[in-house]
């Protein structure tokens, strides 16, 4: 069975603390390993959660802050180092190609030719791909920053209540869902609409470090899951404003307007102590009625049961 959850690798902003790791996160993704944003530490962060670099097949850069990137050397070497095979895609802002490299070549090891580079550019890039489709828009921070959205294509539920009716079973079902009609054991042609109805793809969104913009509401509308950061407390909106980040509230009202399904909360502040977590969902939830997650290091979310119709 495939797997589909986020799992989640790290969860301070700027700067980590003792509970808190730098940023990082995998989203497993029928049978793919998206990799976002792996901060310092998330090599170690992925030996503790069980993950291994076979498990990653993208790597996707938001911007190329410190919190963001500092990882990647750690995960490129680890990728060379155990063989890893199959082909790795990076994403990352094209003005930060230079970023990229000093981080992709920052120290002496046995490199690997399975990574391959795919700088964006542009207030809107879709990368068509398998199993799901990826589209990046930029965002508004103080460097270029993109969010990003996965999308499964739709697809079709088969209905067993139609298929008994017709007296389609077992090898025939194959023929129907691979041909789009097959002749029924009592010689009728029978349609693969008959048969099914269309089942929505699931969707996930990714969005860090910015301040309120356009952009954010086509990355989350209808997602299953959003992760998104919640830098501060609506006490420090201005803050938030005036350094390019969302607070919690702010978080649950885009949430709401987007018809998230479960809302994740992360990119904390480390001015912020413990106790103050919960202040954070709620502060979201004053908007947002739906399922939300604050993220801890080493958790691991689940997307949503797949809706099967539409």
């Amino acid at each position: 069975m495939s797997t589909w959850e986020l799992v989640v690798l790290g969860t301070a902003s700027a700067v980590p603390t003792k509970a808190r790791n730098h940023n990082g996160y995998l989203l497993r993704w029928d049978g793919r390993g998206v990799l976002f944003d792996p901060g310092e530490g998330t090599q170690r962060q992925m030996a503790h959660a069980g993950l291994s670099a076979h498990d990653i097949d993208w790597i996707c850069l938001t911007h190329f802050h410190g919190d963001h990137c500092l990882g990647v050397p750690g995960i490129v070497q680890r990728i060379a180092r155990d063989e890893v095979g199959h082909p790795v895609t990076a994403v990352f802002p094209a003005s930060g190609i230079t970023y990229w490299q000093r981080l992709r070549h920052a120290a002496v090891f046995g490199d690997t030719e399975v990574i391959t580079e795919r700088p964006i550019d542009g207030d809107a890039v879709t990368v068509e791909t398998v199993p799901f489709r990826l589209t990046a828009r930029r965002l508004s921070h103080r460097v270029e920053a993109y969010g990003y959205r996965i999308e499964e294509p739709d697809g079709l539920t088969m209905l067993p209540e139609r298929l008994a009716a017709y007296g389609i079973g077992g090898p025939l079902v194959g023929t129907l869902q691979r041909d789009g009609q097959v002749k029924a054991p009592d010689g009728r042609t029978v349609t693969l609409a008959e048969c099914s109805v269309r089942r929505k793809g699931q969707k996930a969104a990714f969005v860090m470090d910015t301040r309120l913009c356009d952009a954010i509401a086509p990355l989350a509308e209808g997602v299953e899951l959003l992760v998104i950061e919640s830098t501060f407390l609506e006490a420090d909106a201005r803050l938030a404003e005036e350094y390019g980040h969302l607070t919690a509230a702010q978080a649950g009202r885009i949430a709401a307007e987007a018809g998230v399904r479960r809302l994740v909360l992360t990119h904390f502040s480390e001015r912020y102590p413990a106790e103050d977590e919960r202040r954070f969902t709620d502060e979201a939830a004053r908007a947002y009625d739906g399922d939300i997650v604050l993220a801890h290091d080493l958790d691991r979310v689940p997307l949503p049961s797949r809706r099967r119709r539409i």
